[in-house]
């Protein structure tokens, strides 16, 4: 099969206003955007599969690397610690903590390993046209992983712990955190260059969507829902599963409100004892250090690292604080109908979705601290029980915003707004 031709005019019922509407043939580079919300409803189109499969390899190829170097080394008053990268999964482990260890690990190297070579496995598919169930069942399951790979995150959170005890000790960076530099870029890049809408063209070219949905109009109000798996519109009946993934449908009268609130009440619980408790502790020369968030923050001012400070300020109280409240606005306004701007309300739903990850940035930071810092007695770094809790208010917002049905954001205006 060739996946160069030319695609013909399709309809696309967006799955964030529900609104229906004609999609033009896309030359390659160019997106197809909602005209009602904004949502891109078509990612920038490429000539063939050859250029995602390209970064993905490159990809998978820097990630291998990451695990053959040395990731940091530090030394202090003749005592030298060297670390690589799986050291700090394996630090949080032996302090009592597997579950902050294996969140690392998951959000780093494993969900993104194994999405580049899900990526490059369908694109071969792709290629040669031959594909089953089983390969449509991995390709509805890729896109939901993204906004859970931090590469980038944890970018920055090791360039933050290094500014943290730069004064203390002499830090190098190994060429291993080169690597993982370019793994991310290359991982970053890959994400922008899948074109999905080809991609299950090329994988499910038998599956047919439906002619007689009317443009203009929601897809609630023609019977017609938008598949979360594989976005094909499709009629369901009662129980009915998408023709092409096989996902089951989602009813347009569920309500998860419900479920969005229980997650941020939880969230909001556990930030308490998230600020409460000690991040980490710090032991120097026989002396132990506890710190809490705020407190750290006050450290960093203290020493004269204001733009350290300002990003752990922002990432670990202004952003939490802001998700929360944003949500709980959104959810306030889908209930009550405050529905008098409905772009504004979307927009800041993107905003608060896509801001939250950030957060884990101080988690990286006692995770990379906990594995470089250690000389004995002479200095230490242990982590505290807050990092389990803000770790899980930081999962369980972003858990929240994607439980959130932006489509409720609309309300009535599903009828009477045209874009």
């Amino acid at each position: 099969m060739n996946s160069r031709r030319a695609l013909p005019q399709t309809i696309a019922v967006c799955s964030e206003c529900d609104w229906v509407m004609r999609v033009p043939p896309r030359a390659p580079g160019e997106a197809a955007q909602c005209v009602r919300c904004g949502h891109h409803v078509a990612p920038p189109a490429q000539a063939d599969h050859q250029r995602p499969l390209a970064w993905a390899l490159a990809a998978l190829i820097m990630l291998a690397l990451v695990f053959a170097f040395d990731f940091l080394s530090f030394s202090t008053r003749g005592v030298t610690h060297t670390m690589s990268f799986l050291d700090a999964a394996g630090a949080m482990a032996g302090h009592d903590y597997p579950s902050l260890g294996l969140l690392l690990l998951c959000t780093t190297v494993a969900l993104p390993g194994l999405y580049l070579l899900a990526v490059v496995f369908l694109c071969l598919q792709a290629i040669r046209g031959s594909a089953g169930n089983a390969t449509r069942l991995l390709a509805r399951q890729l896109r939901p992983l993204e906004p859970w790979m931090m590469a980038d995150v944890f970018i920055v959170g090791v360039l933050v712990s290094l500014i943290k005890i730069v004064t203390l000790a002499d830090i190098a960076i190994g060429p291993s955190f080169a690597v993982f530099c370019v793994y991310a870029v290359l991982l970053l890049r890959c994400f922008t260059l899948v074109d999905w809408p080809s991609l299950w063209r090329d994988l499910a070219p038998d599956a047919v969507e439906p002619t007689s949905l009317q443009p203009g109009r929601t897809g609630a109000s023609q019977g017609a829902v938008v598949c979360r798996g594989c976005d094909m519109p499709f009629r369901p009946r009662e129980g009915e599963r998408c023709p092409r993934c096989g996902r089951r449908s989602v009813a347009h009268a569920a309500d998860r409100l419900q479920l969005t609130w229980a997650l941020l009440v939880t969230a909001v619980i556990l930030y308490i004892p998230a600020n409460i408790y000690p991040i980490m502790s710090t032991t120097s020369l026989g002396s132990t250090d506890p710190q809490t968030i705020i407190g750290g923050v006050l450290h960093l001012v203290h020493t004269g690292s204001w733009p350290i400070a300002a990003v752990i300020f922002i990432a670990s109280i202004v952003v939490p604080i802001s998700k929360i409240i944003a949500l709980a606005w959104l959810c306030l306004a889908a209930r009550h109908g405050y529905h008098h701007d409905s772009r504004v309300q979307m927009r800041l739903y993107r905003i608060t979705e896509k801001i939250g990850r950030w957060s884990m940035i101080d988690v990286f930071v006692v995770a990379v601290l906990v594995a470089l810092v250690r000389a004995g007695a002479l200095m230490a770094i242990e982590p505290g029980p807050a990092a389990l809790c803000f770790a899980a208010v930081v999962i369980i917002t972003m858990v929240a915003a994607l439980t959130f049905d932006t489509r409720r954001l609309w309300g009535e205006t599903f009828e009477t707004e045209t874009p």
